[in-house]
């Protein structure tokens, strides 16, 4: 027997993914003391195999929950445990950029590692490890893509459309979207200068009277989308929108990328917003199946 557990904020996605398996559901109640600290409550008797999905947006609240809850599944009874989080956070800082900075990806994967079978997630920041399994020593890691689901929303809402990735690391997201349904692509070419400070060099490519779609796999601040709708918007484009996977969209992210003169804004369901278009759970159940 399996089970798809699931936090409160999650388990409408975790019903769904239920669902889509033909396995049963249930919810981690969760108190909160005044002190910050959290008494978590699973079902008594827990199968043998448990998927636990955990989305980690907003890690720092998220991270101490997930493991305590992972290690008491242990306790309960289940002997394969996969973690499915469909947005795994601190994997942007996988290299030490100046001598003494923490390698958050490399130690986050230790600690999934140890305690998680395998970990399921989508797009994730991979630009110096070839595969999850380079991250999870010793476990299976499963990278899947939500780059072909909104190719395919992008070409029925915008035929034709010429699909732009604001920075470099986007070519992968943006080739995946767009070779399959023949759609033209081009990649921005991205200076950072901090948090939110970026300079973003448009493509050799003409986006006169053309429809753009900026495709990522995160917007965060947005300041990269910014730059790169106002780029297209002045080179003559008839009209720029954004799709992302990850819909973090922070402060006033949006807000500021809606400014920018970006018409829709579409996203997985990886991270809930509500630019959220297409479901990503057919392809994490058919991963889970497999």
């Amino acid at each position: 027997m399996s089970l798809v557990l699931a936090f409160d904020d999650d388990a409408a996605q975790a019903a769904a993914l239920a669902a889509a398996l033909g396995w049963p559901a249930a919810r981690i109640d969760r108190h909160v003391f005044p002190d910050g600290e959290t008494r978590l409550r699973l079902p008594p008797r827990l199968p043998p195999r448990v998927v636990l999905l955990r989305g980690l947006q907003r890690p720092n609240e998220r991270l101490a929950e997930l493991l305590l809850a992972a290690a008491g599944t242990r306790e309960l009874g289940a002997e394969r445990l996969t973690l499915v989080a469909p947005y795994l956070g601190y994997m942007r800082q996988d290299m030490a950029f100046v001598p003494g900075e923490v390698v958050s990806q490399r130690h986050l994967g230790h600690l999934l590692a140890a305690a998680f079978d395998e970990v399921v997630t989508v797009d994730p920041h991979l630009h110096r490890v070839a595969t999850l399994d380079e991250v999870l020593p010793g476990r299976r890691g499963i990278a899947l893509s939500a780059a072909p689901l909104l190719g395919a929303w992008i070409a029925a809402q915008r035929p034709g459309a010429l699909l732009v990735g604001p920075d470099e690391e986007a070519a992968q997201w943006v080739r995946a979207a767009a070779e399959p349904l023949g759609l033209d692509h081009a990649v921005c070419v991205k200076q950072r200068h901090g948090d939110r400070e970026v300079e973003v060099a448009l493509p050799a490519v003409d986006v006169r009277g053309r429809r753009v779609v900026l495709l990522d796999d995160v917007a965060s601040t947005g300041r990269t989308l910014v730059q790169a709708a106002r780029g297209v918007l002045a080179g003559g484009a008839a009209g720029v929108d954004v799709a992302v996977t990850h819909a973090l969209f922070v402060g006033d992210a949006l807000a500021q990328v809606q400014a920018a003169g970006v018409g829709a804004v579409w996203s997985s369901d990886c991270v809930p917003h509500p630019s959220n278009v297409v479901s990503i759970v057919p392809l994490l159940a058919r991963a889970l199946a497999a």
